[in-house]
């Protein structure tokens, strides 16, 4: 992999940061196309899948903890500081407006302490990290074994996490509901899905780091498809990873990569003719802007014009802004923001 860095990625992760942000958006739709239903069906499994690029396996046994220890500090560190940032704020506003209670606080900290799909509000997407870190470590363990085991191993999680889906959607009429109903600490079971997707982000980084034009227009041609009879009725795909929603055992594969084929595609063309600063620097703030968006939604909504501009535009500025204040005004600011980087380079093989 080369050293330097590849826009096209971050361009990429940039504009899906966009989509999660959007996909929060709980206000009056400024159209009835069913906007956020496709955004769901392809944003999260393109972050494992972009995130696969870039897995480096470890044969050297001494080499396993510093490499775990550094996706700890770049993953779950932040998870901490915003999870106890925001909570504070969250007691501190409770307590002014007297709905601090003894009940509240015990029901709160059994849902900040199992998180994944009970977290909800302003945590809503905290089970995204703990997920990848999930993902990140039984990769890590799959990928000591041959390739073939590696296939089947992969091949297992993927059957595994359909007939979860299966199950969970029975229990109740609402995803969130019947999701609930199957407890697991910090939604580690999603990670039996995106294992896979992260997967073939890595299998295949030579075809994802430079997809043909004929791989796009045929990625175009399933999403129009796929788009299409969904709007005709022929088909009602819904993906939610976080609610182990799995609609489909063969469209949970071909429905996501299609989007995440053509997304990618589109913006490696885009890439090779222009550069994009303000999505460069939507990707650099990504860690601030996923975590903060929706809170600054519920801070704003009461005050402001609330509509899918205002939610979107202030969800990015605001905590693009904080992430630049953070390093500047708290010590270990960079590393709380997941910039962690070792001081001696790890030789991964």
């Amino acid at each position: 992999m080369a050293k330097q860095r590849l826009t096209w990625v971050d361009i990429t992760k940039g504009f899906l940061m966009i989509l999660v942000v959007i996909g929060h958006f709980s206000g009056p739709m400024p159209t009835e196309f069913p906007l956020v239903k496709y955004i769901y069906w392809f944003h999260m499994p393109a972050f494992f899948l972009l995130s696969g690029l870039f897995f480096k396996p470890i044969t050297d046994n001494q080499q396993l903890k510093p490499a775990i220890q550094k996706r700890f500090m770049q993953l779950l560190v932040p998870y901490i500081f915003f999870l106890l940032l925001l909570t504070s704020i969250k007691y501190g506003m409770a307590i002014g407006e007297g709905t601090f209670t003894a009940a509240f606080l015990r029901q709160d900290l059994i849902e900040l302490a199992v998180g994944g799909r009970f977290l909800r509000g302003e945590h809503g997407v905290f089970w995204f990290v703990t997920v990848m870190f999930a993902t990140y470590l039984l990769f890590l363990w799959i990928t000591r074994f041959k390739r073939s085991i590696q296939l089947m191993m992969l091949t297992g999680c993927y059957i595994l996490a359909q007939l979860e889906g299966t199950f969970a959607m029975s229990l109740a009429s609402e995803p969130d509901a019947a999701s609930m109903q199957i407890p697991m600490l910090w939604n580690l079971d999603v990670a039996l899905l995106a294992v896979v997707y992260y997967a073939i982000g890595y299998y295949l980084k030579s075809f994802w780091m430079n997809i043909p034009k004929y791989a796009i227009a045929a990625a175009a041609a399933v999403a129009l498809v796929a788009v299409s009879a969904d709007r005709a009725g022929w088909i009602d795909y819904h993906l939610s990873m976080k609610f182990l929603r799995y609609d489909h055992f063969l469209l949970d594969l071909v429905i996501p990569l299609a989007f995440t084929l053509l997304v990618v595609g589109f913006f490696q063309l885009l890439a090779a003719k222009a550069t994009f600063p303000w999505l460069v620097k939507i990707e650099e703030h990504s860690i601030s802007i996923m975590y903060l968006h929706i809170f600054i939604g519920f801070l704003v909504e009461d005050f402001l014009p609330f509509n899918l501009f205002t939610y979107t535009a202030l969800g990015l500025l605001v905590p693009i802004m904080l992430s630049i204040a953070i390093p500047k005004t708290i010590p270990l600011g960079e590393i709380l923001l997941g910039r962690f980087k070792p001081k001696t380079r790890m030789q991964l093989h």
